[in-house]
């Protein structure tokens, strides 16, 4: 029997049905249905790693690594597989299946040590989203090259979920309008509903790479203060205030949102920041933002949520983009930011727009892909590649979402003190 035929009888239980995609081995033998998406293994140790690991991570580490491969759209096989898990209903994986699997690895010869992680999986030390790690696990993901995040983003570098108004699906075809444009309608979205004015002090916590600093401060007047505690955005971000003859609208620091100590902001905005803090540091985080602010002044925080297992994003994201980050329900959130003192003013979901965002990303990688590979190494294209495809898959089955949430800071002298109220009651 050959190789895909061996994997596909030890499989079947596994998957409870039939192989949803077609198997092509190292031996040249395939197996499943001709009209499937095509996965290749080109090596036994893609099975020893999906042994190994978790078989999200172990995949996804032979994906990396090139010992998996997939013949056609990365995202439409990824989409077939995880309907196939959805509409069987596996939720478990039963131990007799994996002792199955791992009997037909070791006559196919693919038993041994646990392969060595890819090079570009975090290697984290130390506490949890202690300030020493976090910025391990910033530097992990933002550090990697400015080069490689202007190859991938529009000219803006924002890199959050962008707000499309034309061109998107359901919509007459726009070729005026993409992903730049998205990005800056989204920029306008947060300064309006922040109500940013010429003189309005702004704080950016998380400021990135200075697409919202930048564009507060050209197109809306605003003075502002952004804080990152990435040094290659900082950086980044020092050029272009430069260039633009901004040094006295905005300035940027190397700094910690816990290391904050500035007050009376007009306004507060911090895009896709809050999932990096942590669990037990996101109380901590919200107050921080609301020390910031001014009373009475607004607060957006934009930021992602999930329901269910895995808070990080699953153990592929966890464990090569986004090391410590914790999602939780929308709901979940509110309540931690009113827990701090805040008033929720409104909550905009902008779920189908992270499909159409990171699809954008994703086509701008593809036809870039051998400036990404000079840039970060195939295996890191390879990881980008994987990440964006799952990215968009995850929103589209909204298992990820995205929200703006508005929030104001209430003006103290309106607010009746204890006291008072007591002496009210008695």
């Amino acid at each position: 029997m050959t190789v895909a035929h061996r994997l596909e009888a030890a499989l079947l239980p596994l998957l409870r049905g039939p192989l949803p995609v077609r198997l092509d081995a190292w031996d040249g033998s395939t197996a499943g249905p001709a009209d499937a998406p095509r996965v290749v293994l080109g090596s036994a140790r893609a099975v020893r790693r999906i042994l190994w690991r978790s078989a999200e991570l172990g995949a996804a580490q032979a994906y990396v690594t090139g010992e998996i491969d997939v013949d056609g759209d990365l995202g439409q096989t990824l989409g077939t597989a995880w309907r196939t898990v959805a509409e069987r209903g596996i939720t478990r994986v039963r131990a007799r299946d994996v002792v199955r699997l791992a009997v037909t690895a070791a006559r196919l010869g693919a038993l041994g040590a646990p392969p060595p992680a890819p090079d570009t999986q975090a290697r984290m030390r130390g506490r949890r989203n202690e300030r020493t790690r976090d910025r391990a696990a910033i530097a992990h993901h933002y550090d990697a090259s400015n080069a490689f995040y202007a190859l991938l983003l529009d000219p803006a570098m924002a890199y959050s979920c962008a707000y499309f108004t034309r061109g998107v699906p359901g919509a007459p075809a726009d070729p005026a309008y993409g992903l730049a444009e998205a990005q800056r309608d989204k920029l306008d979205l947060v300064c309006r509903k922040l109500g940013l004015a010429p003189g309005a002090r702004l704080l950016d916590v998380g400021c990135g790479w200075g697409s919202l600093s930048l564009h507060a401060a050209e197109h809306y007047g605003a003075q502002v203060e952004a804080i990152t505690i990435s040094a290659a955005q900082q950086e980044f971000v020092r050029a272009r205030i430069a260039e633009r003859g901004l040094d006295r609208r905005v300035r940027v620091r190397l700094r910690d949102y816990r290391e904050l100590t500035d007050t009376g902001f007009d306004a507060v905005a911090s895009l896709e920041m809050g999932e990096h803090v942590g669990e037990r540091n996101y109380p901590r985080y919200a107050r921080a933002l609301f020390d910031a602010a001014a009373p009475g002044a607004p607060v957006l925080v934009q930021q992602m949520s999930r329901r269910g297992a895995h808070p990080g994003g699953g153990p592929f994201i966890e464990a090569f983009i986004a090391p410590d980050m914790a999602m939780r329900p929308v709901g979940q959130t509110l309540n931690l930011l009113e827990q701090a003192g805040f008033e929720v003013r409104d909550v905009q979901a902008l779920r189908e727009h992270y499909v159409w965002t990171a699809q954008a990303w994703s086509r701008r990688l593809e036809q870039r892909w051998d400036d990404a590979v000079a840039m970060i190494g195939v295996q890191g294209a390879r990881t980008w590649r994987l990440y964006l495809a799952g990215g968009a898959l995850a929103f589209e089955q909204g298992r990820m979402g995205v929200d703006q949430i508005l929030l104001r800071r209430p003006d103290t002298a309106l607010v009746r003190p204890k006291t008072a109220a007591r002496e009210l009651v008695s």
